[in-house]
């Protein structure tokens, strides 16, 4: 689940933190950069694990601040192929499943690959595992057991979109840029890092069925 990533990489330190050890202010320039973000075919970053190599710092005319050439290891969530999770369930749709492990919500089990039977509620907005004549029901909240079955890497780095004013031949407003871009910023998030995941096995899913 979770492995270690070496990473090559040029830290600036602020002259705030001339004062601490060269360890420690490279630490936290690092973790600040890297820690909770995802890096592409890297996975989720949670934070730096050891520094390997420094260069000699030099400041850049004007500038002040000290920069270092840096090899490190860190601390990185990414699962592999086959590996067995544990998590709770955060919502249900009719596309399937949303799992959180609390540090991370991006996991998804489509409806094709829940347990054999399954079908979604939607009066209760929830999936049901219909088993020798019992329904048994996913609801929120409930810890669930599964398996990965593949890993989605999506550049989500932004893109500045102009609106186009040709149509009305008027000049657009302040406000009328900025609504534009919450428009658009909000119709395309999708997770820079995601699980697609299976239950459709005997021992997976949620754990109370299997009395675990």
């Amino acid at each position: 689940m979770f492995v270690l990533a070496e990473i090559e990489d040029t830290v600036k330190i602020v002259p705030n933190d001339f004062g601490k050890s060269d360890n420690d202010a490279i630490t936290d320039a690092l973790n600040e950069k890297f820690a909770n973000k995802v890096v592409q075919e890297v996975g989720l970053c949670v934070c730096v694990y050891d520094i390997l190599t420094t260069s000699e710092g030099f400041i850049l005319y004007g500038d002040g601040c000290s920069y270092i050439k840096v090899t490190f290891r860190l601390t990185v969530f990414r699962p592999f192929v086959g590996e067995v999770l544990t998590g709770r369930i955060k919502s249900c749709s009719p596309s399937g499943v949303r799992v959180s492990m609390g540090f991370f919500d991006d996991i998804h089990i489509p409806g094709a690959t829940l347990q054999v039977g399954s079908e979604f509620d939607p009066a209760e907005q929830v999936w049901v595992w219909n088993y020798d004549g019992e329904k048994m029901y996913m609801d929120i909240d409930e810890p669930i057991r599964f398996r990965v079955l593949r890993e989605i890497f999506t550049d989500a780095t932004p893109t500045h979109h102009t609106p186009s004013n040709t149509a009305t031949g008027r000049r657009q407003s302040v406000a009328d840029v900025s609504a534009s871009n919450d428009l658009a910023a909000n119709s395309t998030k999708i997770p820079p890092y995601a699980l697609t995941c299976t239950i459709q096995e005997d021992g997976l899913g949620l754990l109370s069925w299997w009395g675990s």
